[in-house]
């Protein structure tokens, strides 16, 4: 089995993160400082054209491209091989059990055989990977492998407008899966390294607000809801007449005008605040359990100050901003209250930077 580009598999260093989200490119470099720590070297947000980018898809490739250059221009690296993400959306995965001690070939013949079974496209018309979990939980002898999939042209398009840049895309991942290795450097900030305890991973862009719970690193369950910082976008275009690049920027940088916090910030704070209540509703209809312990809020809305608090007064939970790289050193060039701030919308970037210390 030929695989065109790996989902999972590291191939290049030294790498950055490329996160091409529905509002913003992010990138983030990191290197290795001491025993099992790291250091940022390097980050850039740049905002997005209106529509750039919808439902995963690249829309303006030129908008989307110019983006990038200019991200990697505020970068000043000399780094050019990049790790990407698609949408959890435009990826089929499926947790597969095979018997363990297979050889590379024969492991890949089951693979492909078991996915047949799940995709609902001929296997030519996909890019295919694989990764090893782990033995599988109670049964001796077997193993359990993630199998990942994708339609090979939303594979290409990524591949597209990294190349338009200029860059060279070397890992396409999967934003989700990005976005929990990252999460597990934030468990281990939590009480008892978050041992034993439901987390509510809250990542909230743009246009949906993406709901995980885990517990011990394994996942619960998901949920996508239509709920996003765009909708204050439109508020403050409507409300000062700007246009979207215009109202985006002044969110991003805080400088609006008197008011705008008590007329438009606060009230949509308490708006996501009760779409994440709602959010532990549907958890615990859905499942067993009847209790979280911590939120964790990622995504560009988790930037807005004082949404914790918020978020923990209507669901009387524990309530933490995602910051992946509280533990992490920083480089002379970053400014720690910028990244601070930054942070939680990085997720998925830092994951993919993460990308770059996998074992070969």
């Amino acid at each position: 089995m030929q695989l065109d580009l790996s989902i999972f598999s590291a191939k290049a260093r030294p790498l950055l993160g490329l996160d091409i989200s529905s509002s913003a490119v992010k990138m983030v470099e990191m290197t290795v400082a001491g025993k099992d720590g790291y250091r940022v070297e390097r980050y850039a947000i740049e905002v997005l054209p209106k529509d750039a980018v919808s439902d995963g898809n690249v829309v303006n490739m030129e908008g989307v491209v110019d983006c990038i250059k200019r991200a990697w221009k505020k970068m000043s690296t000399s780094t050019r091989n990049v790790a990407m993400a698609l949408p959890a959306s435009a990826v089929i995965t499926k947790k597969i059990i095979v018997p363990a001690g297979l050889r590379e070939e024969e492991l890949e013949v089951q693979v492909e055989s078991e996915a047949n079974q799940y995709i609902p496209f001929s296997i030519d018309e996909v890019n295919l990977d694989f990764q090893v979990i782990g033995p599988a939980p109670s049964v001796p002898d077997e193993i359990e492998v993630m199998i990942a999939a994708s339609k090979k042209e939303r594979v290409q398009d990524r591949v597209a407008v990294a190349e338009a840049a200029g860059l060279n895309a070397v890992i396409v991942d999967v934003e989700s899966l990005a976005a929990l290795a990252a999460f597990e450097l934030i468990e281990k900030q939590l009480p008892e390294g978050g041992r034993n305890q439901i987390v509510a991973l809250i990542d909230a862009g743009s246009s949906v607000m993406n709901v995980t719970m885990l517990r011990n690193g394994q996942q619960l369950y998901t949920r996508e809801q239509a709920f996003g910082g765009g909708q204050l976008t439109q508020d403050i275009m409507r409300h000062y007449g700007m246009s979207f690049e215009e109202a985006e920027s002044a969110k991003r940088a805080g400088n609006l005008p008197e008011g705008y916090e008590t007329e438009l910030q606060i009230p949509f704070m308490e708006n996501l605040a009760l779409e994440i209540s709602r959010a532990l509703q549907f958890f615990f209809t859905s499942t067993q359990y009847n209790q979280v312990d911590h939120i964790v809020l990622a995504g560009g809305c988790a930037v807005m100050p004082g949404i914790d608090e918020i978020v923990a007064t209507r669901t009387q939970v524990n309530t933490v901003f995602a910051n992946p790289f509280a533990n992490m050193t920083l480089s002379d060039r970053i400014r720690a209250k910028s990244l601070a701030a930054d942070s939680s919308a990085l997720m998925v970037a830092c994951g993919l930077a993460l990308r770059r210390f996998d074992p070969s």
